[in-house]
């Protein structure tokens, strides 16, 4: 058996147990989620840093939040839609490093920016008339590059140990459709489960340490606004609350399970796991740009008037 130094390449495998007849269309899938999701968080980038009157403590960390999914996205989707597309799996050994890192990166840093947008709407909703002094721009930017910062360590330290272990040329198939720890460890030609304990340790600090945080937040919101007189007020902060909890939901939990059953070495169907890989991951990255973005009143307002705009200046032309 031979070391990661003789093993120039891996080679992505996807769903390892999809037929091929269906190879086209989780291509044109895939194109079709990394299209959606180009378009609607390069529109929340571009208008939050193009607009001087969006920018506020909201708005800049869910600006933080879709460069970091786009980021994601464009680090992962295209190799998968290669993949499938084209049949080309192979991806080297020192790219597939990378692309290890920034997905764990870009993740931990989706956990930690999720908790800090919390925070902002629980002192927005409980402290209303002190939002605007502990809350401030100045503050927001500061701890949005401290968690980049953050999420960088965790990063860091997971790819450095990952990059260390024995990986044989003749088990080279990550069975995923980008380079995650779980699907490599799997691969390695030692036993992985030192790594894997601390790959578990790090995943808990960074993921049950925000949602403990987000959990408390969105318990004294959602008790604070339960108890509002006003019953539109209620259903419209409910409502929100409600599309909220589902993209913490939908990022948290399947993560959580995931990194827990391999842990204890519960055996999960391969196209299962790769599934939930794919569900955590860009279901969030399609769904928050719209809910967390796209349909408040100063986007929808901000992009009525551009396209008034651009309407009248048609009209003049065309006269």
């Amino acid at each position: 058996m031979a070391n990661q130094s003789d093993l120039s390449e891996f080679v992505l495998i996807g769903f390892p147990g999809l037929p091929q007849k269906f190879h086209q269309l989780v291509s044109v899938t895939m194109f079709l989620v990394y299209t959606t999701a180009l378009l609607a968080n390069g529109t929340v980038i571009l208008l939050i840093a193009f607009r001087k009157h969006l920018h506020h403590p909201m708005y800049l960390i869910i600006w933080n939040l879709a460069l970091s999914d786009l980021t994601f996205d464009t680090v992962t989707l295209p190799k998968t839609i290669a993949m499938y597309w084209f049949a080309d799996g192979k991806i080297s050994f020192v790219a597939c490093m990378l692309q290890s890192f920034c997905v764990n990166y870009l993740a931990s840093f989706d956990s930690f920016i999720i908790m800090l947008m919390a925070i902002d709407r629980y002192v927005a909703i409980c402290k209303p008339l002190r939002y605007s002094t502990i809350i401030t721009n100045n503050m927001t930017i500061f701890l949005c590059c401290l968690l980049w910062l953050i999420a960088s360590f965790f990063a860091i330290a997971i790819v450095i140990l990952a990059s260390q272990l024995p990986y044989c040329i003749l088990n080279y198939k990550i069975n995923s459709c980008y380079c995650n720890i779980s699907a490599m460890l799997s691969i390695a030609c030692v036993d992985s489960f030192p790594l894997r304990r601390v790959a578990f340790t790090l995943a808990m600090i960074v993921l049950l340490i925000p949602l403990t945080f987000i959990i408390f937040s969105y318990v004294v919101i959602i008790r604070t606004i339960s108890s509002s007189r006003s019953s539109e007020n209620w259903q419209r902060a409910f409502y929100t609350c409600s599309t909220h909890l589902f993209i913490i939901g939908m990022y948290f939990i399947p993560r959580l399970f995931i990194f827990t059953a391999n842990q204890l070495r519960l055996i999960l169907n391969a196209d299962l796991s790769v599934l939930l890989h794919c569900l955590y991951t860009y279901v969030p990255h399609l769904a928050s740009p719209i809910i967390y973005c796209l349909r408040t009143r100063e986007i929808k307002r901000t992009l009525s008037n551009i396209f008034k705009i651009s309407g009248g200046n048609n009209e003049r032309i065309r006269y």
